[in-house]
């Protein structure tokens, strides 16, 4: 009796546990959001994502002041200082923060794109062709700097694993692939191939927990490189939402 009772208080905890990561966060904005490239160039702020997909067992959350999620554990204090547009977009919950924590493959790691904490935007391509990819991330340590890319529900091979070693606790541009041999990423190897000239769903999907991610950037041009916060965005149908409140508004309140 004693037993089933342990049982049932299992079962319980490990449904109330999963109805909590099933209650995907509202996006900010709706499918009628669509950036434009221009001349060969695009940007978007990632905290503008019109949905996202397979979250649950780990999601993104938006970052802004008034806005931090409580769901624990999230180790991490927001990183709004910087931060383009006062907003960011945080896989949680973050359990591997430190490289003795437990990996678990499909839990806290997804070394296969398009498994598990997928964000979608939509962008209009007005000239085909290679776009490298670039993102602006924050990282702490070795195990929140990894992330992967692609487009339109596929996954290439020079869209996965994006990797962030250097310019630690701060907000930084990378377009980097780790590989067996380059741990820290080969430049100039992050691409999407955008063959037709339409509107096209750019997705990003979660390599590691406590991933952070401020904006992000395709571009025709291999030499490009984004400083600071990089380009405005262009819009080509819909509406943006009302500005963030910048930090420095925030703190003197």
């Amino acid at each position: 009796m004693k037993m089933n009772l342990f049982i049932a208080i299992g079962l319980y905890l490990l449904n109330a546990s999963t109805v909590l990561h099933a209650q995907t966060e509202k996006p900010l904005v709706n499918d009628k959001l669509v950036f434009e490239e221009k001349d060969g160039l695009v940007a978007v702020e990632a905290e503008l994502f019109y949905k996202q997909t397979l979250t649950e067992i780990r999601q993104w959350y938006s970052i802004s002041t008034g806005n931090l999620p409580t769901l624990v554990p999230n180790p991490a204090i927001a990183h709004l200082a910087g931060a383009s547009n006062n907003a960011y977009i945080k896989i949680l919950p973050d359990t591997r923060v430190t490289h003795s924590d437990t990996i678990t493959d499909g839990i806290n790691f997804s070394g296969t794109p398009g498994k598990m904490a997928i964000v979608h935007y939509k962008v209009k391509i007005n000239k085909p062709g290679r776009y490298y990819v670039w993102v602006r991330c924050y990282s702490t340590g070795s195990e929140d700097n990894g992330l992967h890319v692609g487009f339109n529900n596929n996954w290439p091979e020079h869209g996965q694993r994006m990797q962030w070693c250097d310019n630690k606790n701060d907000w930084t541009w990378a377009s980097k692939q780790r590989t067996e041999n380059a741990h820290c990423g080969v430049p100039k190897e992050i691409y999407l191939d955008i063959n037709t000239a339409d509107v096209h769903d750019i997705q990003f999907s979660m390599r590691e927990d406590g991933f952070e991610m401020d904006k992000f950037i395709l571009t025709s041009n291999i030499d490009y490189i984004p400083e600071g916060e990089g380009p405005v965005m262009e819009i080509s149908n819909g509406k943006l939402p009302a500005p963030f409140p910048k930090v420095e508004d925030a703190i003197k309140q």
